[in-house]
């Protein structure tokens, strides 16, 4: 039985589980939390974590007893705080504690029983005793997880993982005591080869210790693996927790003080020295500087900023001292949003997650039942005992599904973690299996495939003007303009000639431009109508430069002093540099691209005939995007959209995948169905790339753990297989799944490619 759907406008909380041993114990107590009224419930055994939906009012008290009530474990966790005691609770770890000490011990003890049991020449007089000493303590004690676990589900009328384990290696155990007890096993100088088959012989003479010690050891070393991996695969997101902060030096009253960032509060003014990392977001107050954003959204280029630019927590000054006023503090800010969507992702289910858990919770049932029918048409096909008991162990042991219940969460654990630290931010495991049909790419042009700021792109001088004067004047008396085109023109002409010179009697003239006095000189900037006011004419050349930079859209502004023209300054939104590539990557990848924006007809294919993209939509407005993205759906397209305004956010929800970046605005971001941190268009070809290899992954998971037990419990029951080797082979099957999906760790973005 899968979990109901969850409930829109419910709260919806996390409870930490304990006691979980595999995808049957997850699929029980998933099971038991959608029987109570209103609640629906998805519990994840890889994370150990039960998301739940409850009606408004409901005690979630109720939940931890209706868990506690299976056997299992539960608690609400702990406001979790961007520090690293995450990673100290994780060396803490009990259970992996447990196991290992488990795992060392039983080791030590069940080498010597199986090498025995293998070698011949090593079966002295009375190995076997030796045997049992050494096999009881393994198959009892370092066992004890299993049979506890199989014991409560037992009370609980169930049958788990566990209940396999514990049949096998007990049955192995007791049948080995009778042998040497009351049958001729315990004999001195008992021998018996060993061997990969089994063939009739008299079951009295034989003892499996060998089977009960070394199935133990196999599936204690599986476990304690998969303890460890799940561990490694969310490091990501630990990682993530880590990035903060610690200490912040902060200033109240003009007093400079050394405080923790938990204490911080909204507008408080903290300073930041070159070195030192941002201890929340914020507003630059004062202070120009680099800030390098790399370790959170994995941009290499530090980006500049000065007074008014916003800053994100986490991300380290490489330049100047700033003065930076908090503006979000604790789970507000990008960082902890950015953990909390990850931990989202990796707490829900797929659809094939789902089908994996509904089957895991029939399997072990069906599985008893064909060590029953085995040992069963043994015994009545009149072989011995001994060649039935084997063959029934073997069924036990082979049919663990350990891979089964790991094949998704590992996978979904490491994608998301990885898609975390490339800043692609994945919001749940069914986004995964949104990518795997997309044809179409809609990409929205401003802030996507632009920067969506304007910027100085070309200055054309009149005939024996020079540029850098024409720059110098133009810039200074647009530096003391808000305008943002004037301040485009400012910031291009002070990267350009540096320093600009101080005007005086600045003055607006309302929509036509600016006009001041620069080093004695009166000087006009803007519409070419202002300077025919002066009768100032632009040369017939420059005109015509001018008539064919806006037949581009771009916007051109004139410049003139001294009773004639000087020249025009060209500003535009400019192209990312990545975005050219960025199409490459979505046409490789098999997508057709298409832009979409609410600009003329003009811009738009110039932009598109830039980036290399065919198919344009021009002159859009705002609330029609979502009919046109309706519109290809309508033509059985699988529409991806790309967007980052708040006017995206209908066409972004509409789609089938919405991909909003993270540079644009929250509401785009939260009706996306993944978030690109970096603004790089680069990152939406990673996102669809990892989502599908993420899914692919699962697949291959999957049809490992499906094909293993379909394959090994007929050859297992047949009596091919010693259950010492079933267990190995058991074991491998889940290594080989963790190991599949630690795998996505090394995926690489197509800017390092």
């Amino acid at each position: 039985m899968s979990s109901a759907a969850p409930i829109a406008g419910q709260p919806a909380i996390e409870l930490e589980i304990g006691g979980m041993t595999c995808a049957s114990c997850a699929n029980r107590i998933e099971r038991k939390l959608n029987k109570l009224d209103g609640v629906s419930a998805t519990v994840n055994y890889a994370t150990e974590k039960a998301k739940v939906t409850i009606p408004d009012g409901y005690d979630p008290a109720l939940l931890v007893a209706e868990v506690e009530k299976t056997g299992y474990t539960a608690a609400l966790p702990a406001p979790k705080q961007v520090t690293s005691t995450d990673d100290a609770r994780d060396e803490a770890d009990p259970e992996l504690t447990s196991l290992k000490q488990r795992l060392i011990v039983s080791v030590i003890l069940a080498v010597p029983v199986i090498a025995m049991a293998m070698i011949p020449a090593a079966q002295f007089t009375y190995w076997q005793w030796a045997s049992l000493a050494l096999a009881a303590p393994v198959i009892i004690w370092g066992a004890w997880p299993f049979h506890k676990a199989a014991w409560m589900n037992l009370r609980h009328g169930t049958a788990t993982m566990d209940t396999l384990i514990s049949m096998g290696t007990s049955a192995a155990l007791l049948w080995s005591l009778y042998a040497l007890f009351f049958g001729t096993a315990g004999t001195p100088g008992m021998t018996h080869p060993f061997e990969l088959t089994v063939g009739p012989s008299d079951g009295a003479a034989n003892i499996y210790l060998e089977v009960g010690a070394g199935v133990t050891v196999f599936i204690l070393a599986g476990r304690y693996f998969e303890k460890r991996s799940k561990r490694q695969a969310g490091a990501a997101l630990r990682a993530l927790l880590e990035l903060g902060a610690k200490e912040v030096s902060v200033l109240r009253d003009g007093i400079e003080a050394k405080i923790s960032t938990d204490d911080l509060v909204v507008g408080d003014e903290f300073i930041v020295r070159p070195g030192e990392k941002l201890a929340t977001d914020g507003t630059v107050v004062s202070g120009t500087s680099a800030v390098d954003a790399s370790m959170l959204t994995g941009e290499s280029v530090p980006v500049e900023v000065g007074p008014g630019d916003a800053v994100t927590g986490a991300t380290v000054n490489a330049g100047g001292r700033l003065v930076v006023r908090a503006t979000r503090i604790g789970s507000d800010t990008q960082l902890a949003q950015m953990a909390r969507l990850v931990e989202d992702a990796q707490t829900g289910k797929a659809e094939v997650q789902r089908l994996a858990d509904r089957i895991s919770g029939v399997f072990v049932p069906i599985v008893i039942l064909i060590a029953v029918i085995a040992l069963g048409a043994w015994l009545g096909a009149g072989f011995p005992a001994t060649a039935a008991f084997t063959a029934a162990v073997a069924v036990l042991v082979i049919a663990c599904p350990c891979a089964l219940g790991l094949a998704t969460p590992t996978a979904l654990l490491v994608g998301t973690g990885r898609g975390a630290q490339m800043g692609i931010l994945i919001k749940g495991p069914e986004v995964l299996e949104s990518t795997r049909q997309v044809d179409t790419v809609v990409l929205d042009k401003t802030g996507t495939v632009t920067s969506g700021k304007m910027r100085l792109v070309d200055v054309i001088p009149e005939p024996g003007v020079d540029r850098a004067q024409l720059l110098r004047f133009a810039g200074a008396l647009e530096d003391a303009s808000e305008h943002p085109i004037a301040q485009a023109i400012a910031l291009g002409a002070t990267q350009e000639v540096g320093e600009l010179p101080a005007i005086e009697d600045f003055a607006n003239i309302e929509g036509k431009g600016v006009q001041g006095i620069i080093e004695g000189t009166p000087v006009i900037v803007g519409r070419e109508s202002l300077l025919a006011d002066w009768s100032q004419r632009l040369h017939p050349d420059v005109a015509s430069a001018k008539a064919h930079a806006e037949g581009e859209g771009k916007t051109v502004v004139a410049v003139g002093w001294d009773g004639r023209a000087r020249g025009i300054l060209v500003v535009a939104d400019t192209v990312k540099p990545t975005s050219a590539e960025a199409i490459r990557g979505i046409k490789e990848i098999g997508l057709t691209p298409i832009l979409l924006t609410g600009d003329n007809e003009a811009v738009a294919r110039q932009i598109a005939a830039e980036v290399g993209i065919e198919e344009v939509i021009a002159e859009v407005l705002p609330k029609d995007k979502i009919d046109v993205v309706a519109r290809y759906q309508e033509r059985g397209r699988i529409v991806a959209m790309i967007g980052d305004g708040v006017n995206d956010a209908p066409a972004l929800a509409q789609a089938d995948l919405g991909l909003a970046m993270g540079t644009g605005t929250d509401v785009a971001i939260e009706a996306s169905d993944i978030t690109l941190v970096r603004g790089d268009l680069r990152s939406a070809v990673d996102a669809i790339r990892l989502s599908r290899k993420t899914l692919g992954t699962i697949k291959t998971n999957l049809f490992w753990a499906f094909a293993y037990n379909v394959a090994a419990i007929p050859i297992a029951a047949l009596g091919m297989l010693n259950p010492m080797l079933a267990g190995a082979a058991m074991a491998f099957s889940s290594v080989f799944v963790v190991g599949n999906s630690l795998r996505l760790r090394r995926f690489k973005s197509i800017a390092r490619a």
